[in-house]
């Protein structure tokens, strides 16, 4: 399995949520199988995605779109910092 993390600083959670709810890369389109939102429970204003694919073609072609999202006027209203993702692989783990 293939995971797009992204962690950046958000200036209001319920306004950042609003646009990711409005989807504007088009997350099930572009390959998307699953997503997960954290936050620290220290730090409201801050978040962490995971989004699952089951390729490496697709979930590097939807960071790049991201990133270019980002770089978009319509971004500024809900970033409060500069996103940061990275495509990961699982490679091991255990359920308990």
């Amino acid at each position: 399995m293939t995971i797009v993390q992204i962690e950046h600083p958000v200036r209001d959670y319920a306004t950042w949520k609003v646009a990711f709810d409005r989807d504007p890369v088009g997350r099930q389109a572009s390959g998307v199988r699953r997503y997960r939102i954290y936050r620290p429970v220290d730090d409201p204003n801050f978040v962490a995605i995971e989004l699952e694919f089951n390729d490496l073609a697709r979930a590097e072609a939807f960071k790049r779109s991201l990133e270019a999202l980002w770089r978009s006027p319509q971004a500024a209203a809900a970033l409060a910092g500069a996103p940061r993702a990275r495509v990961v692989e699982v490679v091991d783990g255990e359920a308990y």
